[in-house]
């Protein structure tokens, strides 16, 4: 298959599956991941990569808006997440949620011990990879570029195999009376599976976030045991 077939029928592919992983793209095309690579590299003007994922341009315009959320109450983000992470020991088994505030957490966690964490965001996972003495789980699944997470049955399954001590989640709203929300709904069943799985549950916000709501609920108030905020 020359280069121009093959860049035709990935162009297809995506626009039925919207996203698509490297390796899968290998083996629609039959070639190897390098042949995709070099394909990909040929035409920036039709495709982007992406934590080892492909995407139509255009399709990773909700990275940018990730990326600008990330930089709103940096300050507030940033110290509540300090406040967090006193909470972990060592030797514990954390959760951490995906959003543009609980990875600031991996700046602040112990290296001593032997600590594990577990996360379904990529943004979490590219520092935890990095950082002495830590396990890293990444929860697999389908690629969502606007909260930088994964989704799927298989992430479901794999959260009921393993034993939490700690979840730290995120939430785009804390309401009195509608309780925590988010702003995607593909997150709602990984949060509330670790909710049900965890020892001890902390909801991560800054005080920005306090009385809002966003479309996707997930968790009332009570089911955390404490809010922790700058």
């Amino acid at each position: 298959m020359k280069k121009a077939e093959r860049i035709e029928r990935l162009e297809d592919r995506l626009k039925e599956a919207g996203v698509l992983h490297l390796s899968d793209a290998a083996g629609h095309l039959g070639v190897s991941e390098m042949t995709v690579r070099r394909d990909l590299a040929s035409a920036p003007h039709l495709f982007s990569y992406l934590g080892g994922y492909i995407l139509p341009v255009g399709g990773e315009r909700t990275t940018y808006r990730f990326d600008a959320e990330a930089d709103t109450h940096a300050e507030a983000k940033e110290l509540a997440c300090r406040n967090a992470a006193r909470l972990v020991e060592p030797d514990d088994t954390i959760f951490i949620d995906c959003g543009t505030t609980t990875p600031r957490m991996t700046e602040y966690l112990p290296t001593s011990g032997n600590l594990t964490v577990i996360t379904y965001a990529m943004n979490v996972a590219e520092r935890i990879m990095k950082r002495p003495n830590t396990n890293l789980v990444l929860l697999g699944g389908l690629f969502h570029a606007s909260s930088q997470s994964f989704s799927g049955d298989e992430a479901l399954r794999s959260v009921e195999r393993l034993g939490i001590g700690k979840a730290f989640l995120s939430a785009g709203g804390l309401h009195a009376q509608h309780g925590a929300t988010c702003s995607n709904f593909h997150e709602v069943p990984i949060k509330q599976a670790v909710l049900a799985r965890a020892g001890v549950s902390y909801l991560v916000i800054d005080t920005s976030k306090l009385e809002k709501i966003k479309p996707a609920f997930f968790a009332s108030a009570g089911q955390f045991d404490e809010v922790i905020t700058e």
